[in-house]
């Protein structure tokens, strides 16, 4: 990786004494010459050719439904700043996913950007609501300025031309102002009618400023009945709870993309059973064709072979991998849009399940299939994971694995719970944005929720019996299954996006042998 600039340094740099800070030892050329030189001679920049985004129509939407629950108050969504890997480089950028949802930003647009949601009179703001959108991003820089050659996180000689202001406001359909306008425009009349909410949690330097703005104002906190930070951050998640037309699109795009890299993953099973970390051959398999067929994975990919299945978020991925035992993959491609999937299949890496590892498995299914029964609009969504438990807990007891005197039923009630033990994790969660999507909604709009189209989520029972757990006879321990599809609600049931990705064992069986030959 190249250092902050490759051209000579004009003048030594000094030596640090022992009591000094370290020396900056990044070449820096500051002469005159060399200023007038690289900032000369270049030809036009070329067009971007920037189009307006098919998500315009949806956000303007999204935006106009978030306003309405905040009237009056100027709200801050901030994409939030580059993360330090190490040193001075830095993570790929991924902007927070409440600024993605409501800018149709995707991919790694737009560090340091903000949007701002402005308050105006009632019918006089965007699409008719009570604010005008306005997006605070750092626009691309003349060639004649010192950003230019050497600003190695946005100089255009370091990371390419960034968009014009110009360039935002045709893409996304928001006016955009440069971000070192941002702080007055805070500042307006806060404190005279307006109160200024921030969505914590992703920019810390943005939460810094609303915070002074607000002291300077004399209103130190945003405690002004509803109007509240946390308010906005859980309203932004619940925004997201049903998907629009967009959003569905995604959703699939990234499913179809995900059972892809699980076919790859099938056809690089050999290499895997031969590699001393044949765990990293299925990781570095399916995280390699989510980089080319999307943006990158949604999540870190859990790619468990045998015991390590049991471990429910195994993600260090480096055991092997051996015939005759499970390979638990849990992955999801999250596309250019941001939207993921999350799906998991556990097969058999030589290709055909054992008697044991078949009931086990067939098990789990029956769970999923259990919860899919009840996946339609007018059951709430903790139905999913009790008629998932009402199976797990039946086969347990069936296989006498339950305590003595424990029946299925006993241990469904909430003094139970004894088959808990080999399925602590829920059935099934929100997806989208997130693998755990709108995590910080409220109760009665999530697991107390009815069910309603549009809805998008996981279904995942699982069994997991570790290797050293002495309540279940040796056949079974060493053995983790997990299925996981996700699911769309309908308007008269549910669609299973994953479908595509067999799930039957026989069927699981015939589709690894169809791919390896």
């Amino acid at each position: 990786m190249t250092d902050d600039i490759t051209t000579p340094e004009t003048e030594p740099a000094e030596t640090a004494k022992p009591s000094q800070a370290p020396s900056d030892h990044r070449n820096r050329p500051s002469s005159k010459a060399f200023v007038e030189f690289i900032t000369s001679r270049w030809a036009p920049r070329a067009d971007l050719h920037v189009e307006p985004s098919p998500a315009v129509p949806f956000t303007a939407e999204r935006r106009a439904r978030l306003s309405a629950s905040f009237r009056g108050a100027r709200l801050v969504i901030p994409a939030g700043s580059l993360k330090t890997r190490s040193n001075d480089t830095d993570y790929r950028f991924r902007p927070h996913s409440a600024f993605a949802h409501l800018t149709g930003f995707g991919t790694d647009h737009e560090p340091d950007a903000v949007l701002v949601m402005h308050p105006v009179r009632d019918g006089e703001g965007d699409d008719g609501s009570g604010h005008h959108a306005v997006l605070y991003v750092r626009p691309l820089a003349a060639r004649d300025t010192e950003e230019f050659y050497a600003d190695s996180r946005y100089g255009e000689f370091w990371v390419g031309a960034r968009p014009s202001l110009d360039d935002v406001t045709t893409q996304t359909g928001i006016e955009a102002r440069h971000v070192d306008e941002l702080r007055d425009a805070l500042a307006k009349d806060v404190g005279a009618g307006v109160t200024l909410l921030v969505v914590t949690g992703a920019d810390e330097s943005v939460e810094t400023l609303v915070e002074a703005i607000r002291a300077e104002a004399g209103v130190e906190d945003a405690e002004t009945g509803e109007l509240t930070d946390e308010a906005l951050v859980v309203t932004t998640s619940e925004l997201r709870l049903i998907k629009d037309a967009l959003e569905i699109e995604h959703m699939r795009e990234a499913v179809d993309r995900t059972i892809e890299g699980f076919a790859e993953v099938v056809r690089a099973l050999p290499r895997a059973v031969a590699h001393r970390r044949g765990e990293r051959v299925v990781e570095t398999t399916f995280d390699a064709h989510a980089r080319l067929e999307g943006n990158a994975v949604g999540y870190e990919t859990i790619a468990a072979a045998g015991e390590h299945a049991t471990t429910l978020h195994w993600i260090t991925n480096d055991g092997q991998v051996r015939p005759g035992e499970l390979l638990l993959l849990d992955a999801g491609v999250e596309v250019d849009s941001l939207y993921t999937a999350d799906v998991t299949r556990t097969l058999p890496v030589d290709g055909t399940f054992t008697d044991v590892q078949r009931r086990v498995y067939q098990a789990v299914l029956d769970a999923a299939d259990a919860a899919f029964a009840v996946a339609r609009p007018g059951t709430r969504f903790r139905d999913l994971h009790a008629a998932a438990m009402e199976v797990i807990a039946a086969r347990l007891e069936e296989w006498g694995l339950l305590p003595d005197g424990v029946t299925a039923e006993v241990a469904l009630t909430p003094e139970g719970q004894q088959h808990r033990r080999w399925m602590v994790h829920g059935t099934s969660h929100h997806l989208g944005l997130d693998v755990h999507d709108c995590a910080q909604a409220r109760r009665e709009l999530y697991q107390d929720a009815v069910l309603e189209p549009g809805m998008v989520f996981t279904i995942e029972p699982g069994l997991y019996f570790k290797a050293d757990d002495l309540a279940v006879p040796e056949e079974y321990r060493g053995i983790g299954v997990r299925i996981e599809d996700d699911v769309l609600v309908t308007a008269d049931g549910h669609e299973n996006l994953s479908a595509a990705l067999p799930r039957d064992p026989d069927a699981v069986e015939a589709w690894m042998a169809s791919l390896r030959g």
